[in-house]
């Protein structure tokens, strides 16, 4: 990836070569010609002075105008991490972000709720609390069954009650 000015033929020295008499020139006694080639970039550019000196000051202190890739917060949960979450959860839907917590700090890692709710969404699973509604049991499903079968052959109208 180059930069703009990069590409540009200026009608002065080359870059590099004023870098690096700036370089080896101490911090307060800059060379004239310096200011005049940072100026002469930002003109022709149409960038402010500043922005030019900053390119100037990175390519000195780190030797390259290539931005840095690892810049940013580090992420708390690898890759690995995220995907043993997202398999536990879908292998039991009803497993709580506390439980994953738990699970995370067992092999070292110290995550919030917050966090695992965020990976777990981010895999498209997104959380809702059950229903507090209790399940058929079997003597429910008989007992549905015995009163379809002796009421089926009633009409409609059964069992509704008539406002009138």
């Amino acid at each position: 990836h180059k930069h703009r000015w990069e590409s540009l033929k200026l009608p002065f020295q080359p870059l590099h070569k004023v870098l690096k008499s700036a370089k080896t020139s101490e911090k307060n006694c800059r060379p004239r010609h310096v200011w005049f080639i940072l100026g002469a970039i930002s003109k022709c550019l149409k960038v402010s002075h500043s922005s030019v000196q900053t390119i100037v000051s990175n390519y000195k202190h780190h030797g390259t105008t290539q931005p840095s890739y690892r810049s940013g917060r580090r992420r708390v949960l690898s890759p690995r991490d995220e995907r043993t979450l997202v398999r536990k959860v879908q292998i039991n839907p009803r497993t709580t972000a506390k439980d994953l917590v738990k699970m995370l700090e067992e092999t070292g890692t110290k995550v919030s709720i917050s966090t695992v709710k965020r990976v777990l969404y981010r895999h498209n699973l997104k959380g809702r609390s059950a229903r507090k509604k209790p399940l058929l049991q079997n003597h429910h499903k008989t007992s549905r069954l015995q009163f379809a079968t002796t009421h089926g052959d009633k009409d409609r109208t059964f069992g509704l009650i008539s406002c009138f």
